[in-house]
C-alpha cells in the first residue's frame, strides 16, 4: 500500500467541484462527486432516530442496491426536523442532479450538514447544484474545493489518498470527510465520502464498510453527541480495470487493509480538528478478553469528560482513566492492570500491576504538554486489543457551540 499526495479525484473515472451558492455567508457550500461509470455504493447511517431528510433518501437509494452515478453534498443547513418539505427538498435536489447529468434521480445520493430545523434555501440549492454541474473536474484544485464545501465548523479539510497493486493493475482509494463537534462513537456528526476506482464483487463493498467503520468512525469521540445527518458512502466503478475482488479472492485483504486505512485516517483527522482541541488522545488497550471488550475500554476512557478535562489541565489523575474503565461494562482485572501515558514529550508509567507507580510531577507534565498523547492499557486477561481516538474538553468548545448559530 503506497499513500498518495491526491485527493478525491484521485482514482479514474470520478469528478468533483466544489461552489459557493449562499447558503452559507462567504465559505464554498455545496459539493458534488460523480463517477463516469454508474458504482456500486454502500452506505452507513447514523442511529439517532431522529434522522435527516437526506438520510432517509440515501437509505432508501442503498437498499434498493442499484449503481449510483452522483453524490450531492450541502452544508451550512442539515435539513433535519424540516417535515415533508424536506423530503421534497431532498426529492428535488436528487431530481434537478440526474436532469442535469442525464441520470436517473435513484441514482444520486444527497447529504446536508449544518443547523438544524431549518429549509433549505432551494433557490440558492438549486443554483448551486447546477454551478457544481457545470464545473466538474479531476485535479487537486477541484479536489480542495469539494473537500472545503461539506466543512461547517471544521478547521481544515481532511482527505487521505492510498494505492495498492492488483495483478499488475493499480487500484485507488481516496476519501474526504468533515466532522469536528458532535462527535461520539456509533457514528458522530460527520460525513465521509469514500471512492475508489477497484472492480468489486457486488455487495461485498457495503460487507467492508460495516466492518471498517467498527475500528474507524464508530471508535471516536470528541464530545459525546451524535447527530441527525451522519453518513458514510462508499462508491466503486471498476474503472481501474483489475480482476473483480471477491470474498474469496486472493487479493480481498489487500483492498480490506488499503479501505480501512483511509477511513481511520479520515477518522483520526476528524479527532484533530475537535471543537476546541488542545489534546489529540489515542487509548490503547492489550490482553483484553475479547474484541467487545476491548471497544467498550477505550471507548469509556475517551468518552469520560473527567479523563477529557484532565488533560486538558494536564493533569497526570490517571484515577479517572481507571474509573472510566471499571463503568465501561467491560471484564478487566484492575489488579493487574498496567497504565502508562507517552508522547513526544517522554513516557510515564502510571500503574503497574494495579499499584500506583510513583512519578516524577515535572516529567508528567512534560509528557501532557504535548498536542498529541497515547494512553496503552496492559492487561492480562486475554489477547485482544483496540485502539480509540478522543480529544480534551476546553473552555473554547464550550464558546464554540454557544455561539453556533449566531
Amino acid at each position: 500500500m503506497k499513500k498518495l499526495n491526491a485527493g478525491i479525484t484521485a482514482p479514474k473515472g470520478y469528478r468533483a467541484a466544489g461552489v459557493f451558492c449562499g447558503i452559507k455567508k462567504k465559505k464554498l457550500d455545496l459539493a458534488m462527486l460523480t463517477s463516469d461509470i454508474p458504482a456500486q455504493a454502500a452506505g452507513a447511517f447514523t442511529r439517532n432516530v431522529v434522522c435527516a431528510a437526506p438520510v432517509h433518501w440515501d437509505r432508501r437509494i442503498i437498499a434498493l442496491g442499484s449503481p449510483v452515478s452522483a453524490v450531492v453534498i450541502n452544508s451550512g443547513n442539515a435539513n433535519a426536523c424540516t417535515g415533508k418539505q424536506g423530503m421534497e427538498d431532498t426529492e428535488a435536489m436528487a431530481k434537478l442532479t440526474g436532469t442535469l447529468l442525464g441520470t436517473p434521480m435513484d441514482a444520486v445520493l444527497i447529504c446536508s450538514t449544518g443547523v438544524i430545523g431549518v429549509p433549505l434555501p432551494m433557490e440558492q440549492v438549486s443554483s448551486g447544484i447546477t454551478a457544481a454541474s457545470a464545473e466538474l473536474g479531476r485535479g487537486s484544485a477541484k479536489d480542495d474545493d469539494a473537500a472545503q464545501s461539506i466543512l461547517t465548523t471544521d478547521t481544515f479539510i481532511k482527505q487521505e489518498c492510498v494505492e495498492i497493486d492488483i495483478e499488475g493493475t493499480p487500484v485507488r482509494i481516496a476519501g474526504i470527510a468533515k466532522g469536528s463537534g458532535m462527535i461520539h462513537p456509533n457514528m458522530a456528526t460527520m460525513l465521509s465520502f469514500i471512492l475508489t476506482d477497484a472492480a468489486v464483487e457486488e455487495g461485498l463493498l457495503q460487507e467492508l464498510l460495516g466492518s471498517s467503520i467498527q475500528d474507524s468512525y464508530n471508535m471516536i469521540s470528541i464530545d459525546g453527541d451524535t447527530s441527525t445527518n451522519d453518513t458514510v458512502l462508499a462508491l466503486a466503478n471498476g474503472a481501474a480495470g483489475n480482476p473483480v475482488i471477491t470474498r474469496n479472492s486472493k487479493h480481498l485483504e489487500t483492498f480490506t487493509e488499503a479501505f480501512d486505512a483511509v477511513n481511520a485516517s479520515l477518522a483520526r483527522q476528524i479527532v484533530l480538528d475537535g471543537e476546541g482541541a488542545t489534546k489529540f488522545i489515542e487509548a490503547r488497550v492489550s490482553g483484553a478478553p475479547s474484541k467487545e471488550d476491548a471497544r467498550k475500554l477505550v471507548k469509556s476512557v475517551i468518552t469520560s469528560n473527567l479523563v477529557k478535562t484532565a488533560f486538558f489541565g494536564e493533569d497526570a489523575n490517571w484515577g479517572r482513566i481507571l474509573c472510566a474503565m471499571g463503568y465501561s461494562g467491560a471484564f478487566f482485572t484492575p489488579e493487574t492492570t498496567r497504565l502508562e501515558i507517552s508522547s513526544a514529550g517522554g513516557s510515564l508509567l502510571l500503574l503497574d500491576e494495579g499499584t500506583p507507580a510513583g512519578f516524577d510531577e515535572a516529567q508528567a507534565l512534560k509528557v501532557l504538554k504535548e498536542r498529541e498523547i497515547t494512553i496503552t492499557i496492559t492487561l492480562s486477561d486475554g489477547s485482544d486489543s483496540a485502539a480509540a481516538w478522543g480529544c480534551d474538553l476546553s473552555y473554547e468548545y464550550v464558546k464554540i457551540n454557544g455561539e453556533y448559530r449566531t
